[in-house]
């Protein structure tokens, strides 16, 4: 999310509340010598050390049998939404048990370093590549003191899955490269007209409402200095091809850019979707051969309903699916008050897929929780249903399927 500032939430998280989800699960079901085996959306969730987990806006990679989950470390307190300690990592080897490998990504006490203590670090993902043997990490990064105006993509590398992670360099993506969608006889800078018409904006992180987006304006603009690029993802096809995907245009439109080999860089080529359409927190992800994305709308902290699209290549069309919450009329208002950050395949489950959000708490971030639901499959576009809890022998059977076995919302 951008801008957050813009936004408040209804009711912050607290302290209090947390130490008591924390003692609740330890006695029930978090600790690490209980039987808990499953996946409990929106509950306190705690590691080997009966800890609560601190990754926030996350993804996993899968690697060498086991899960990687990396995540924003959050202290308390709004100070928390600045990164003040760097990139968590836990791992597991079924979703549900979750050993804490320290901090991957330290933010830096050095004042001249881009990702100084303070700076804002979001929504860290992974990729392992296979040629040059390097993990190689990709998050949103803001510069210290400068809010959500810098609008920069951060890239470290690492020997090993857990880290240390090296810090190499932030960009704005493809800096003197048009977008390949883009037509032709836009591919100019702007006339003195179009940047006076430019001028009359003044972008907050959502719509410019009564003003229409500027369809093309922004994307010019940015020809030289590097497209902007806030919550992104990564993600790895089959052919072995790495791509980034972020919000751009000053929320106004997605971009869907191709890594080099090495994952380290641009690669030059980058299509626009879904123009003008205001969306965030994307989360894209392959079934049977086609492209599917989840992502929000632009409301900041508050949560809203979730979007579905699909295409049949990532250079789009990109069709709209709707909303894929199912329940009640707040579970599809909110996406069960939570945003999406990642949709984790599970190839060796008969295909099936993790819906991963944040249920955001930014007077007091390290009471966020998380939201994990398996994808389902209606007539070939995917849903989200709520369940109290679920685990990885679940998706065997009828979640894979996309049978309806929802427990009751609570």
């Amino acid at each position: 999310m951008q801008n957050r500032d813009q936004f408040r939430p209804r009711a912050p998280g607290r302290l209090a509340l947390l130490l008591f989800g924390v003692l609740l699960a330890s006695a029930t079901h978090g600790a690490p010598d209980s039987p808990f085996n499953a996946i409990h959306p929106g509950e306190v969730w705690l590691d080997d050390h009966g800890t609560a987990i601190n990754a926030h806006g996350g993804g996993v990679l899968r690697y060498g049998g086991a899960f990687y989950w990396f995540g924003e470390h959050k202290i308390e307190g709004e100070l928390g939404n600045t990164a003040q300690v760097g990139v968590h990592v836990y791992s597991s080897r079924d979703l549900c048990h979750w050993k804490d490998q320290g901090i991957a990504l330290a933010v830096s006490d050095d004042p001249s370093s881009e990702i100084v203590r303070g700076c804002i670090l979001e929504r860290p993902k992974v990729l392992y590549n296979e040629k040059t043997g390097k993990f190689v990490m990709w998050f949103h990064l803001e510069l210290k003191g400068r809010g959500y105006h810098s609008a920069r993509s951060g890239v470290a590398v690492a020997d090993q899955v857990a880290g240390p992670y090296r810090y190499l360099r932030s960009l704005r993506p493809n800096g003197g490269v048009w977008p390949e969608d883009l037509p032709p006889d836009q591919r100019k800078p702007l006339s003195p007209a179009e940047q006076e018409q430019l001028a009359q904006y003044s972008f907050s992180g959502g719509p410019p409402a009564p003003l229409p987006f500027p369809t093309n304006l922004v994307c010019r603009r940015d020809f030289q200095t590097g497209q902007m690029a806030r919550d992104m993802t990564l993600f790895l096809d089959d052919d072995g091809k790495a791509y980034h995907i972020y919000a751009s245009e000053e929320n106004g439109t997605l971009q869907i850019s191709q890594l080099t080999d090495d994952f380290l860089a641009p690669a030059g080529h980058f299509v626009r979707l879904l123009v003008g359409q205001f969306n965030e927190a994307p989360a894209l992800f392959k079934k049977d051969g086609k492209y599917y994305l989840f992502a929000s709308g632009t409301t900041g902290w508050a949560p809203n309903a979730a979007r579905s699209f699909s295409a049949n290549s990532l250079r789009g069309p990109w069709s709209s699916l709707g909303n894929p919450c199912r329940g009640t009329t707040a579970q599809r208002k909110t996406t069960f008050d939570s945003q999406s950050t990642y949709v984790l395949p599970l190839a060796e489950r008969g295909g099936a897929l993790v819906f991963m959000a944040d249920r955001w708490r930014p007077r007091n971030p390290i009471d966020g929780r998380y939201v994990w639901l398996p994808v389902l499959f209606d007539n070939g576009a995917p849903t989200l249903e709520w369940r109290d809890n679920w685990s990885l022998d679940t998706l065997d059977g009828r979640v894979a399927a996309g049978a309806n076995g929802a427990t009751p919302a609570r």
